[in-house]
């Protein structure tokens, strides 16, 4: 079985840091493309980050420069640095996990990261 668990969440004032943390297990981790997602309340699910086996990343617009993703393979573990915290980075974040080849992805739970002004 597939697990993915996130960590880190928590809250924050504006301008500030937090780091998330997703362990996985039951999955070649390193064959994997890893990635981040978040969902504001009330609004659709989008792709923050992600990180391919090679080390190659992908970010969206809004946290270009402010979020860092980064993989530990011998862990197991991938995380997501946020700097300069915003209001509008407020959401659960969930760690994604992509095998090539297959049709759907893996999910973990979720961590609330909640950015107070």
């Amino acid at each position: 079985q597939v697990q993915l668990v996130e960590s880190g969440g928590g809250l924050v004032q504006t301008g500030g840091s937090l780091r998330l943390s997703c362990a996985a297990s039951g999955l070649i981790f390193s064959r994997a493309v890893m990635g981040w997602y978040r969902q504001p309340p009330g609004k659709q699910r989008e792709l923050v980050a992600a990180i391919g086996s090679g080390g190659s990343t992908d970010y969206a617009d809004s946290v270009k420069g402010r979020f860092t993703i980064s993989r530990d393979n011998a862990k197991n573990t991938v995380y997501l640095q946020m700097n300069s915290l915003k209001p509008e980075d407020t959401a659960v974040y969930y760690c994604n996990a992509k095998i090539p080849g297959l049709s759907s992805p893996y999910w973990g739970e979720g961590t609330q990261v909640t950015v107070s002004s």
